[in-house]
């Protein structure tokens, strides 16, 4: 089996950034058909097997990828840089949720707020020791403690990902909090 970190990492350039390059055409909620993945991935000198694709799906940490009910198409669970609408359904979410920073953010964050910057929403996790994770990938982590409660209260949406992620269309100041 192919080194699935690595294959993992190729799968989120191309499903949730650069598709363009792989010369595949995601449709307007993400997915692909797997055989055109693959196909394009081997015309890049990327082969990749059904059953290693599969492998990969099932067995990734962060569960970053997900297929349709058929089995065919396949989409990178959230993340996407990419203009796609994930159709997820509104959710109330868990009272409070965390977000995993550094410290160079602070200053920005308490003044502006959570936004997504390139991505489509701000990533919001269910437990500090997956937002110690997420913010441990940029230096040491700080977490915040988001109002989600008062958020939905106030009317602001959060979606539920594939892979447990929630996701906000931003985080205003007011409901953020050190953990």
């Amino acid at each position: 089996m192919k080194d699935l970190k690595r294959v993992s990492k190729k799968l989120s350039f191309h499903l949730r950034h650069e598709p363009d390059l792989l010369g595949i055409t995601l449709d307007p909620q993400g997915w692909v058909s797997v055989d055109v993945l693959l196909r394009a991935l081997a015309a890049h000198g990327f082969r990749l097997t059904r059953a290693e694709l599969d492998e990969v799906v099932a067995n990734n940490d962060k569960r970053r990828f997900a297929f349709d009910e058929t089995g065919t198409r396949i989409r990178a669970s959230q993340g996407h840089s990419v203009p796609v609408d994930l159709a997820l359904p509104d959710s109330v979410p868990p009272a409070v949720l965390y977000h995993g920073t550094v410290a160079r953010f602070l200053d920005s964050i308490m003044r502006e707020g959570l936004n997504p910057g390139s991505r489509h929403a701000v990533h919001l996790s269910a437990t500090t020791d997956t937002a110690i994770t997420v913010g441990a990938r940029r230096g040491k982590p700080v977490i915040l403690r988001v109002d989600a409660a008062a958020m939905h209260a106030d009317g602001h949406k959060f979606q539920l990902s594939a892979n447990g992620v929630w996701l906000a269309q931003a985080v205003p100041p007011a409901y953020l909090t050190f953990a």
